[in-house]
């Protein structure tokens, strides 16, 4: 776990994320907002049905880069906390992988660095996802989720190199 100065967290799980207690934490009697993304597994992937997901990360790099987006997000925006967490190993349909709350006096800024901490943990937080399918498995990176029948750049059959 990374916690800052500012009381901004960022965690890696291998249980359920407590959203409601991420939510509780960032909130303050001088915010007028809290903004939330949760990032959940859906249930398939450019229309291949998904049976599952498994995550692994490099734990300390990634907890490093997520306490880099929480000070980056307090630079540039005027929020008082945020909280990053990110979930590890097998989830199921549905289950949260990922989830962010900032909170903020003015919704703007909230929204904002909201916005911001996902955009830039996907690009730069070393967590892969493995994608598992009725007919096999792939690593897929960032955006790009596998096409079947192609084996596109940001698609892998093995781990991406950190």
């Amino acid at each position: 776990m990374f916690s800052g100065p500012s009381d901004d967290v960022a965690l890696l799980l291998a249980d359920p994320i407590d959203m409601a207690a991420l939510v509780a934490h960032v909130r303050g009697d001088q915010d007028g907002a809290i903004v939330t993304f949760d990032g959940f597994v859906r249930n398939e992937s450019h229309g291949r049905a998904t049976l599952y997901l498994d995550y692994e990360a490099y734990e300390s790099m990634a907890l490093s880069k997520m306490g880099e987006i929480a000070r980056q997000a307090r630079g540039k925006y005027a929020i008082h906390r945020i909280a990053i967490a990110h979930r590890v190993g097998r989830l199921e349909i549905g289950e949260t992988s990922v989830f962010i709350a900032v909170s903020a006096p003015h919704r703007a800024a909230a929204f904002d660095a909201c916005r911001f901490a996902i955009d830039t943990l996907k690009r730069t937080v070393p967590i892969w996802k493995k994608e598992y399918f009725a007919d096999g498995a792939v690593w897929a990176d960032g955006e790009m989720p596998p096409v079947p029948g192609t084996a596109p750049a940001a698609t892998r059959t093995e781990k991406p190199a950190s």
